[in-house]
């Protein structure tokens, strides 16, 4: 596997470029096209240079209304923005509204957030807001033919890394390097779960509290496969998926390995 590529940016989360993957005929992903990450507020202005100077054209916001109201992204000038939501719901803290229930549950239950986090994956990939989501953002990565396409969520790591899965299959990447790119978000998050536990823990955080926040703040093998079975077991298969559910054609595929694939000529 290609390591992934990591941008220096000083305040967005688990900032990498999609390029350099082997994709479909042995062609690389492009760089400087695809760009995942977590949300873009308050960045620096370093942060927002480098992504102009880097060729960012376009920034889709995955997050829900509710977080895009509560933390907007930065406005970059000349960069278009669109707000394509995975799902309709607070997809933070759980994803409940009633976090005092939910947070007595963490204190007890030290399987409650892996078992929510389950259930988001399943649902990212089942529910028709999600799916018509997902063919928005491939319509708009098909109608971008040149520049920085940068999308994101909250950590870039379940929304943005369910995403990722879908695009580079579609550029050709073979499974196993998606697995492990969309993995490599634990390893960028360390840091982020470090310092929110040691504050959990300052307030008095059980145990089984932090073991929760924990699985809130991380990716794992089993979140991943609650998607790719959820998609094999009712739409058989992941290309049925994309064909049937996203409205993949052959055309709109062809279109983004042209756009986001190097030419194997050169």
């Amino acid at each position: 596997m290609v390591n992934p590529v990591v941008l220096p940016l000083e305040k967005v989360r688990n900032p990498r470029d999609l390029g350099g993957y082997v994709g479909y005929q042995g062609r690389k992903v492009k760089m400087h096209r695809l760009i995942r990450s977590g949300k873009i507020s308050n960045i620096t202005s370093k942060d927002e240079k480098f992504l102009l100077d880097y060729g960012l054209t376009k920034i889709i916001d995955l997050r829900s209304p509710h977080e895009c109201g509560k933390m907007p992204d930065s406005e970059i000038p000349g960069v278009e923005h669109l707000d394509i939501s995975i799902a309709k719901d607070d997809n933070t803290n759980g994803g409940k509204k009633d976090l005092d229930k939910v947070f007595a549950t963490y204190r007890k239950d030290q399987y409650a957030g892996f078992r929510m986090m389950c259930d988001r994956y399943r649902s990212h990939v089942v529910k028709e807001h999600a799916q018509n989501s997902l063919h928005q953002i491939l319509e708009v990565l098909a109608n971008t033919e040149d520049g920085a396409v940068l999308y994101h969520c909250s950590e870039g790591k379940d929304r943005t890394g369910i995403v990722t899965v879908m695009i580079l299959y579609i550029l050709g990447v073979d499974m196993e390097t998606i697995r492990q790119d969309y993995l490599y978000s634990n390893y960028m998050l360390n840091d982020y779960r470090a310092n929110r536990d040691r504050a959990i823990k300052e307030k008095g955080g059980n145990l089984c509290l932090r073991a929760n926040m924990r699985i809130l703040g991380s990716v794992s093998d089993a979140f991943l496969d609650t998607s790719l079975i959820a998609i094999e077991k009712e739409f058989g298969g992941i290309d049925n998926y994309l064909r049937e559910k996203i409205g993949l054609t052959p055309q709109l595929q062809d279109a983004l390995r042209e756009l986001y694939l190097e030419d194997w000529r050169k």
